[in-house]
């Protein structure tokens, strides 16, 4: 969880925590249990207390959040817009980890969204919260290059690491008054709206390059799939070849075996599918799925 390295941080470097905000325990499993989020459980392991608002907002969050006395607030993934009236509790305000170069990339996906753009690079932002969605002036900010093969979810476990070495930065350089806020230009903004299941759906009329993107971009959560004789599968680890002719339709399978995998004919060259994962059931290797599901050439994914 893309939180935790920054928790644990402040921790260890010996600052004070009087709090810590997070999400509700929510059903999970099959059996629906409740479950606390992994910020929960490691706050409580750390003898933290912990507030967990089904909204953060009203009169009550407000008291209970003064009550704690909290000198500065750090937002790190959160989930929910926090009001002006919350945000301006802290005596010195509050701050936010984003993960890209803002003023690029503001929103609830930036990770999802550099990969489905095609981005070589990113980063982290340390801003001042404002009313405005990630509007604020800029702390301190490090570059990322995004690695080739790079998935959203790798990206997003390294930027973790990378958010959290920020944040105990800006915090010095703002303890010792070192730091110039900078403000955003807002007419260099770009978003990264929320990623959803439909917006998932392959297309396989793009370019061998662009699916390559897609697929990496939503790696894990939500996963991007296509429709194979009625049925969804999700697809992982593209190797797009941009380069492959074919004069197949897009989606048409074009090989399918155990030492090659699935390749598979896009608008513009093809891509080869390493991992796919049946609806409920486990990710797998493409060879091992096509033990239990052999795919002729020929066969299309729509």
């Amino acid at each position: 969880m893309f939180a935790l390295p920054s928790l644990r941080a402040l921790s260890e470097e010996g600052h004070d925590i009087v709090g810590v905000v997070t999400q509700p325990d929510r059903p999970w499993g099959r059996g629906r249990r409740l479950r606390p989020s992994p910020v929960k459980e490691v706050a409580e392991d750390e003898g933290f207390p912990v507030l967990t608002p089904d909204r953060p907002r009203g009169p009550e969050f407000l008291r209970r959040i003064e009550d704690l006395g909290p000198e500065i607030s750090v937002v790190v993934a959160y989930g929910h817009i926090l009001v002006p009236e919350v945000l301006s509790v802290p005596r010195d305000g509050s701050i936010n980890v984003h993960a890209s170069l803002l003023p690029e990339l503001r929103g609830a996906a930036p990770v999802h969204w550099a990969i489905l753009r095609g981005h070589t690079g990113t980063g982290i932002s340390i801003m001042r919260m404002v009313e405005a969605m990630d509007a604020g002036p800029v702390i301190f900010q490090t570059p990322e290059r995004i690695r080739p093969d790079e998935t959203s979810t790798e990206l997003s476990t390294r930027l973790s690491e990378v958010g959290a070495e920020a944040l105990i930065e800006a915090l010095a350089l703002l303890s010792e008054g070192a730091v110039q806020e900078e403000e955003q230009d807002h007419n260099k903004a770009t978003y990264a709206p929320k990623v959803d299941r439909e917006m998932a759906r392959v297309d396989w009329h793009r370019t061998a390059e662009e699916l390559g993107w897609h697929l990496r971009g939503l790696d894990s959560v939500p996963g991007a799939w296509s429709s194979l004789g009625g049925t969804a599968v999700k697809l992982f680890q593209p190797s797009p070849e941009p380069e492959f002719t074919h004069g197949a339709l897009p989606g048409t399978v074009l090989r399918a075996g155990p030492e090659e995998g699935v390749l598979v004919a896009c608008g513009s060259g093809a891509i080869r599918i390493g991992e796919i994962q049946s609806s409920g059931k486990k990710r797998m290797s493409s060879s091992a799925w096509l033990l239990g599901h052999p795919l002729p050439e020929g066969t299309r994914f729509e």
